[in-house]
């Protein structure tokens, strides 16, 4: 039994099922906001600059970007990791505490999930721009063709990528979809206008509300979980695969699979807390994503955190008791010190020192101190990504192959143009989608409103009756 009286009230303002549905179809049915059209032109112009960069890379070629014979991987496989870090939150998030039976979920899994999908989107571009030949990309797929004997590399990491993102890719947009489909058919049955009608009709799939949809619906969710959950650990471990089966100094660790999948969990969290705060200021979803919902996160960020720093202290314990003179520079002197000092420490200060502050309740309760730290989060788990590579490229085992790294105006232009697909489909998404399960908070309602409404006639109220 969910105690109120000790884990707070998940809905506030005593609402009525009535007022959930309303509430959150709002966005939907209202006249679209200013606010939103100046963001989706910014997120527009973000994209053509990525368009143009991306072009110019097909056009000219792969020399466009900063890369050279020594740092074979730059921003490309950066903000790749990145995006897919991003893209494990909404996933974890769900899956995770649908499994444990978390009710504060439901909130928040919806604008997680999405998130998810257009963080993969995002994250997928890279590999296929750093082939090259974009337009060979088919050939990392493994399916029946007359090239006789030319099968990818079953024993590559780089091809284990693309199975499991493109897996994952799929598990995570099915269990977003499926999980919108009462919400969609609610929006059918109230629309007035007919294309409107039609084409939330199509998307919700035929949705009726009986007894044995809502039963098969739920088996559905909990298996779909089930099957998913693995992946969120299957991913980000074999992506950390491409540097831990190599033998360059500071990649050929087994801490490698878990502190990715930490990290990658990390900062999707802080990019769930940084998107939420955002929808419940401009909608004024206060009642909805409350000040727990918040102080949830901010824990769960806390005690991350903590591991985050472990791992790093574990490296350079490592580095320092092998002895060995590879690992040695490559921590002491080109991370701690050297030429990646400002980049090390930036990721040390942003991911361990920064999120301890949410010890304090204080900073937890302010929601503009939560803000500000979210996204020092994101800014510091992308400095991790570039230190890690980077600094073990830039100074291999041979110092005759040392060679500087900086991105170029094409490498910054495409990851621009993937932050603007990403703001842009969160916009839409905001603006022609629930972004919140209004299934999932009307079924945590009733046993988690305070004692006094739950003792009233709140299921019979006159406004209930059409929900």
């Amino acid at each position: 039994m969910y105690k109120t009286k000790v884990r707070g009230v998940i809905i506030e303002g005593n609402k009525s099922y009535g007022q959930i549905t309303r509430d959150i179809l709002a966005p939907i049915d209202g006249k679209t906001p200013r606010w939103w059209f100046i963001t989706m032109g910014i997120g527009t112009l973000m994209m053509l600059a990525g368009m143009v960069a991306i072009v110019n890379t097909i056009a000219t070629g792969i020399g466009t970007w900063g890369l050279n014979n020594s740092v074979a991987w730059g921003w490309g496989i950066i903000n790749f990791v990145w995006w897919i870090g991003i893209g494990h939150a909404g996933t974890a998030f769900s899956i995770f505490l649908l499994i444990l039976r978390q009710k504060w979920r439901t909130s928040i899994n919806r604008a997680a999930e999405a998130m998810t999908v257009f963080a993969v989107i995002c994250a997928g571009l890279f590999p296929a721009l750093h082939m090259g030949r974009i337009w060979l990309a088919f050939f990392i797929f493994p399916y029946p063709n007359t090239r006789g004997p030319l099968w990818v590399n079953f024993n590559s990491p780089l091809f284990w990528d693309v199975v499991a993102i493109s897996t994952y890719f799929m598990a995570s947009a099915t269990f977003w979809y499926i999980g919108m489909l009462p919400d969609l058919a609610t929006i059918r049955d109230k629309a007035t206008n007919k294309v409107k009608k039609a084409i939330y009709g199509f998307f919700a799939f035929g949705w009726v509300g009986k007894a044995t949809s809502w039963l098969r619906f739920e088996t559905t969710v909990l298996i779909l979980g089930g099957l998913a959950a693995p992946l969120v650990i299957a991913v980000h471990s074999i992506v950390s695969m491409d540097f831990a089966t190599s033998v360059m100094a500071g990649w050929h660790t087994t801490v490698f699979p878990p502190y990715f999948v930490v990290g990658a969990i990390f900062s999707g969290f802080a990019m769930v807390l940084t998107l939420m705060i955002i929808i419940r200021k401009v909608y004024k979803y206060q009642d909805y994503v409350t000040d727990g919902h918040l102080d949830a996160i901010a824990r769960i960020l806390t005690f991350i955190s903590l591991i985050m720093g472990t791992a790093y202290a574990t490296e350079i314990f490592i580095a320092w008791y092998s002895a060995m003179e590879g690992e040695m520079y490559t921590f002491f002197h080109n991370r701690i010190a050297g030429d990646h000092t400002a980049a090390f420490w930036t990721m040390v200060t942003c991911n361990v020192f920064f999120p301890q502050l949410f010890w304090f309740k204080k900073i937890r309760s302010n929601i503009w101190a939560v803000f500000v730290i979210s996204i020092i989060i994101n800014i510091g788990m992308w400095f991790e990504r570039y230190v890690i590579i980077i600094t073990s490229l830039t100074k291999d085992y041979l110092p005759a192959n040392w060679a500087p790294y900086a991105p170029s105006i094409t490498e910054v232009g495409i990851f621009v143009g993937t932050l603007g697909i990403f703001v842009i489909g969160v916009l839409l998404f905001l603006r022609f989608v629930p972004m919140m399960a209004m299934s999932e908070l009307k079924g945590v309602l009733k046993d988690t409103m305070p004692a006094k409404k739950k003792a009233g006639k709140t299921p019979d109220d006159p406004e209930n009756k059409t929900l």
